[in-house]
């Protein structure tokens, strides 16, 4: 199986002017949570929803298809990948931009935003058994890249070094820099896991007392978009480094929809379920430890999930 981490190293790279629209992709701001602590406590989210492509998937996917370009087997081949979305909406996008073709492979269970915007965008989708979620769309990735390697790139952002790379030179500098060095906590959802690798990872070599507190579903069964239960995963991905963070937190799905429910009405902030779960486990070390400067990843916009309205009435 080829993948995107084991291309030839001496591959020319193509005569190619990246699209303006690439260079839009970071530089999000980090947003004030006006939830009191403990004393002198702060809690802050990165607002990775203000990305051109409403997610922080575009990181990761700019860097991804910078390698492919890079490689020589983009844009003569398709980008292939498994997705429960956000990053497919990445690839869609940016790849829409620069003239690559892009081939998803989805969980059917993806809600309608996403396959809406996928469509919009021009991309190929091939929707996979919603009950294996994305073990079962990468799965159906790699038998479609052994079966026609010709016509497919393995994007493989579960396993793909660029995923990693792309949070150490952006996300984890940026937090640095608007912190002022003060960061003491990062706390990111758990999918990929490459925003918590490479930022937390980057953070790290500023302080090593940086905290890092990975967040998860509290079970296999979910209505967390894009996270993982890596506990109960068959393929847990490959960029993951268990003895990197400090901690991992499980949050239930009630109590991350009552999270995002509260960040939209008491802060403006609409984000989606995993940025709500992300934003509850940051607020537990805001409500015990005192001094502390946290920076919670808000992981995508609301928007993509309005058409699941009963999740949006529920009390605070």
């Amino acid at each position: 199986m080829r993948t995107a981490q084991l291309q030839r190293a001496d591959s020319p790279a193509p005569r190619w002017t990246e699209p303006a629209l690439w260079h839009t992709v970071g530089h999000t701001p980090l947003l004030p949570v006006p939830w009191t602590g403990a004393s002198g406590a702060a809690l802050w989210v990165k607002a990775e929803w203000l990305n051109p492509g409403g997610s922080v998937k575009d990181r990761a996917a700019r860097a991804i298809l910078r390698d492919g370009v890079r490689f020589g087997d983009l844009p003569g081949r398709r980008l292939l990948d498994a997705s429960s979305g956000n990053t497919a909406i990445a690839y869609a996008m940016l790849g829409a931009a620069a003239g690559v073709g892009i081939t998803i492979c989805l969980p059917a269970n993806a809600n309608r935003e996403r396959q809406r915007l996928l469509e919009v965008y021009g991309a190929e989708v091939i929707l996979t058994d919603p009950m294996e979620g994305t073990d079962g769309a990468i799965l159906r990735a790699r038998e479609l890249v052994a079966r026609d390697s010709d016509r497919y790139w393995y994007a493989d952002q579960y396993n793909n070094p660029a995923n990693v790379r792309a949070h150490w030179e952006s996300t984890g500098p940026e937090i640095w820099s608007q912190t002022n060095g003060r960061v003491t906590h990062l706390v990111a959802g758990l999918g990929t896991t490459g925003t918590l690798m490479g930022a937390g990872g980057y953070l790290k070599t500023r302080n090593p007392k940086v905290k890092l507190i990975g967040v998860q579903p509290d079970s296999p069964l979910h209505g967390l978009e894009g996270m993982k239960h890596l506990a109960s995963t068959a393929n847990v991905p490959g960029i993951y480094d268990p003895a990197l963070p400090d901690g991992v937190v499980e949050v239930a799905t009630e109590s991350a929809d009552a999270t995002a429910r509260a960040l939209a009405r008491e802060a403006g902030y609409l984000v989606g379920w995993s940025s709500g779960a992300v934003v509850y486990a940051a607020r537990r070390i805001l409500d015990t430890e005192p001094g502390v400067c946290i920076v919670a990843i808000g992981s995508d916009s609301g928007t993509r999930y309005l058409s699941e309205p009963h999740r949006w009435r529920g009390a605070l």
